[in-house]
């Protein structure tokens, strides 16, 4: 194992973070308080309630293209 310098590296110590849904769990870092907008809790990816983004109606100008239709799969 090799020794740090003393005196440079910042004390590593418990987390606690906080997310805006009011979740919150403990894990270590550098600052004591981490405040988040989005946790593993409320991300809608993790939840499955994530949604497709249409940016500039791509999605729409597709589905029109190949003939698909919303929620088929």
């Amino acid at each position: 194992m090799c020794a740090v310098k003393p005196g440079i590296h910042p004390k590593y110590q418990r987390a606690t973070v906080q997310c805006a849904c009011g979740n919150s769990f403990v894990t270590r870092s550098t600052t004591p308080v981490i405040h988040v907008e989005v946790c593993a809790s409320c991300h809608p990816f993790f939840t499955g309630k994530q949604k497709l983004l249409d940016t500039a109606g791509r999605v729409e100008r597709f589905r029109q293209k190949y003939g698909t239709k919303a929620g088929a799969s």
